[in-house]
């Protein structure tokens, strides 16, 4: 299944954010599981704070990934079985 803009999920259906990308490499990875198990997925760039020791703090940009609420558990099961475990979210969001 392909990307799909995040307004192609409808309004009535619910969506789940189930992954936050630091990299792009990383997200590539996540966009080559989804479409390996075919998940619809959309993609929208979000801002994240990290803290790196005491001194060293900002804020970037990340991809967020969701899907819908439905396949939320089965994809992040497939995310972590792959090795991306630390961009694993669990909270859902309705638009």
């Amino acid at each position: 299944m392909p990307r799909v803009d995040f307004d192609d999920f409808g309004e009535e259906e619910e969506v789940s954010r189930i992954y936050l990308a630091w990299r792009l490499a990383e997200a590539k990875e996540v966009e080559k599981i989804l479409s390996a198990n075919g998940i619809e997925y959309a993609v929208e760039v979000e801002p994240y704070v990290t803290t790196f020791a005491i001194f060293f703090s900002g804020e970037y940009r990340g991809a967020a990934f969701y899907v819908l609420c439905a396949q939320a558990e089965f994809c992040r099961r497939a995310l972590s079985e792959s090795g991306l475990k630390y961009g694993i979210l669990d909270d859902s969001v309705e638009e």
